[in-house]
């Protein structure tokens, strides 16, 4: 299951939680539980989104050792919330100075560039999420990759698709898939690309099975089996 509601102390604590997560964040061996817990705590209490942009922002301007374990993993922390939330307009402007300026600027050439630029691609389509990244999409997420899901199609073998964290169930005049791109492929390869039906996605569990609505985030889905 995805990661549930935690109960919390005041908003100052958990901001001082949050810091000190960051900073463990440096040395850990393997960051993707410690993300996922920031992100969690973000979704769970709004206000501590800018915090945490903020303090990503900082950590990632002059970094002791550019390029480095500790500062891979804050730039991967970045791309993670720049998948999952949006900042206040203010805390956005100042994140993309810091994503424009700063760093091509200063390492054009480095993964801290290529971070910024998947970042700034993922600022501009990012609404929102009903659930924070899963443990797959984390690691995923730092490599500046995307998913593989799997569809299982009636009397067909099952199909493996390519997924961003913004991919949606959207609807097209016949076809409701994936994505206009992903149903394209899908109904190619069932070799339906000539039927006037509609087709629809489901999400099946052991216990129950439902259509995935047109606008719901595939990512958010996949959490939920987590």
């Amino acid at each position: 299951a995805a990661p549930g509601p935690r109960s919390y102390t005041t908003l100052r604590d958990e901001a001082v939680k949050l810091f000190n997560s960051l900073q463990q964040l440096e040395l850990e061996r393997d960051p993707v539980p410690l993300m996922q817990g920031v992100l969690q705590t973000c979704l769970d209490l709004p206000p501590l989104v800018d915090e945490i942009y903020c303090q990503l922002v900082k950590q990632t301007t002059e970094p002791p050792a550019p390029g480095g374990q500790g500062d891979l993993h804050y730039w991967q922390l970045l791309t993670c919330m720049s998948c999952t939330f949006l900042p206040s307009p203010p805390v956005l402007r100042f994140l993309h100075f810091h994503l424009d300026r700063r760093v091509p600027s200063r390492f054009p050439t480095s993964e801290m560039a290529k971070y910024a630029c998947f970042i700034r691609e993922a600022l501009r389509k990012t609404k929102g999420r009903e659930c924070v990244p899963s443990l797959e999409e984390i690691l995923v997420l730092m490599q500046r990759q995307e998913m593989i899901c799997t569809v299982h199609c009636p009397g067909a073998p099952a199909c493996s698709v390519a997924i961003s964290s913004h991919t949606t169930a959207e609807e097209s005049p016949s076809v409701a898939f994936v994505s206009p791109q992903v149903a394209r492929e899908l109904v190619s390869r069932l070799g339906l690309s000539q039927s006037p039906n509609l087709f629809a996605l489901y999400a099946q569990s052991r216990r129950r099975e439902q259509p995935v609505g047109s606008t719901t985030l595939l990512a958010d889905v996949l959490t939920r089996f987590e």
